[in-house]
Parts: C-alpha cells; structure tokens; sequence
C-alpha cells in the first residue's frame, strides 16, 4: 500500500488544476490527509487537510482557491486548485498515517510529489 499524488502539471496563472491523491491498495482510515507543498528553496508547507465527519482546513494563502474533498470510496482525496498564482509552484505532496485493507492498516511513507508550474 502506498500514497499516489497526481494531477499536476503547467498552467498559466488564473488557471485551475486538480491533484489526487489515491491510497494504492487501499483506502484511508478516516485520520486527516493533508496536502502539503515545497517550492525550491523553502520548507514543506501544510496547504490543506481533510478528515472524515471534520471540517477541512487550509493554509491562509490558498483559502477561497484551494478545495480538499475526499470520493466516496474513500480511495481518493482531491485537491482542487483554482485561481493559481506563480507563488503556488512547487511539487505538492500528500500524507496521512495509515491506509487501511480490509485485514489491517499499513502506516505509509510520504510518496512521491506532482510537480506544480504556474508561469505566465
């Protein structure tokens, strides 16, 4: 089992983007998933976390762009990102603590990110 972020890529600010980030083998156990964001040169940044029956939460500087969902199957969280500036390039990655099979639950590592480019 394993975290699985995709969806990036290059857009043009003002444009829009919607990462996912799949529970390969599983799904999550209902504990926050959160996406998070390194740009060059900075510290990894919380941008956004969801929990199952909680209210989502975002970092200041993407509140009002940025929406975090979970999909019914509860495999998949989303993370759609309207309204992107050139400050939101950096390879975005998500984390939680566990994915769940129907046996157990595996603790997971952080997975490989997806590239984020918005330049004009």
């Amino acid at each position: 089992v394993q975290l699985q972020a995709s969806g990036g890529g290059s857009v043009q600010p003002g444009g829009s983007l919607r990462l996912s980030c799949t529970a390969s083998g599983g799904i999550f156990s209902g504990n926050p998933v959160g996406w998070y964001r390194q740009a060059p040169g900075k510290q990894r940044e919380l941008v956004a976390s969801i929990s199952r029956g909680g209210s989502p939460n975002y970092a200041d500087a993407v509140k009002g762009r940025f929406t975090i969902s979970e999909n019914g199957a509860r495999n998949t969280v989303y993370l759609q990102m309207n309204n992107l500036e050139p400050e939101d390039t950096a390879v975005y990655y998500c984390k939680t603590d566990r994915i769940c099979t129907s046996d157990f639950c595996f603790q997971v590592s952080w997975g490989q990110g997806t590239q984020v480019t918005v330049s004009s």
